[in-house]
């Protein structure tokens, strides 16, 4: 029998009809909420794809929770900005570190000592060292936010001001360096931009738009520098509370490719699928501390305070490098 081939436009119809006819009633109340709640609008057909989409994601996130409940997980999940998309459409749009093939060199790698005793919990957004979290949009620039949150941290440390950094001076003004604005980068490349300039604008002077665009630095807008910029060696957890206590925020890339991160809530994030070499999305690790029993990694995003714990996440921490969080940490610095 010859096959039947249907217009593009009839078969859509066709496809529209059958997802409409798989779509759950009962959640019509809770899916016109989310839609006015995040400004949410779709064309006819859009609407249906995004609902089901939405709607797979809704019951994830119910499942998760039910073993929650249950004490199968040491974290919840909540419904987000991020409902109508699916894992690989997040994954594209939100997780912009590119994992490097190799380190530059060993001359920037952190000289741990194992004898040097560090607080047990420790927190700068308490001493003044952490700006609001930010959000970076459509834009795989994780990487500036990461970046620019550690120089803001020691631009704190050295001149007892805070001042928020532009992020958008690094989308468009490192490529140079290897960058790739919207596309992904990596904070030791931002660093070496802002040290080879002499200088980053502070964000008041350089406002984010969540797109690449010409690099418009302006010197009367400098707001820090960076004089150099060390590794914290691969896998151990130990240096990098070393690091997070005696400089300050560490900049941080881990593996966020799961539907668990995209929905994360509240509570310690440990996630047993995780890879430690294959990290896809670049925080800022601002502290540390612990929790029945369970050490856990203060961790900055940049995906709003609509996301996580008003836009915070604890990572497990002395958990064998869960999620890569000590694959790729590095710090700048700011000499006097």
């Amino acid at each position: 029998m010859k096959a039947i081939l249907l217009p593009v436009t009839l078969l859509a119809v066709l496809l529209a009809v059958v997802a409409a006819s798989s779509i759950d009633p009962a959640l019509n109340e809770d899916w016109e909420k989310w839609k006015l709640l995040h400004e949410k609008q779709y064309t006819e057909e859009e609407e249906i794809v995004r609902r089901m989409v939405w709607e797979k994601n809704f019951r994830f996130i119910e499942y998760h929770n039910l073993e929650y409940m249950k004490g199968k997980h040491t974290y919840d999940l909540k419904m987000n900005h991020f409902g109508d998309l699916t894992l690989e459409e997040f994954n594209k749009l939100m997780n912009g570190f590119r994992l490097p093939k190799s380190r530059n060199s060993t001359e920037h790698l952190l000289k741990f000592r194992e004898s040097v005793e560090i607080p047990q919990e420790i927190d700068w957004r308490e001493k003044g060292y952490v700006t609001p979290v930010k959000n970076q949009g459509s834009c795989g620039s994780c990487w500036a936010f990461s970046a620019v949150g550690a120089l803001e941290g020691q631009t704190f440390k050295t001149t007892k001001k805070l001042v928020s950094l532009s992020e958008q001076n690094l989308v468009d003004c490192s490529w140079e360096q290897g960058n790739a604005g919207c596309r992904g980068g990596w904070m030791e490349n931002a660093f070496l931009y802002v040290h080879k300039n002499n200088g980053i604008d502070s964000e008041v002077g350089y406002p984010y738009t969540g797109r690449e665009g010409l690099c418009a630095y302006k010197s009367a807008y400098k707001a820090s520098r960076c004089s150099n910029y060390y590794f914290v060696p691969q896998g151990n957890e130990q240096a990098l509370a070393q690091a997070v206590a005696q400089v300050g925020p560490v900049s941080v890339a881990v593996d966020a490719t799961h539907q668990s991160f995209m929905f994360y809530h509240s509570g310690i994030y440990y996630e047993p699928n995780c890879q430690t070499y294959l990290m896809s999305h670049a925080m800022l690790v601002v502290g540390y501390g612990s929790e029945h029993g369970l050490n856990y990694w203060i961790v900055k995003n940049s995906y709003s305070t609509q996301w996580g714990n008003q836009g915070y996440i604890l990572m497990s921490k002395d958990r064998d490098n869960n999620c890569g969080i000590v694959t790729h940490a590095v710090f700048p610095v700011i000499l006097d």
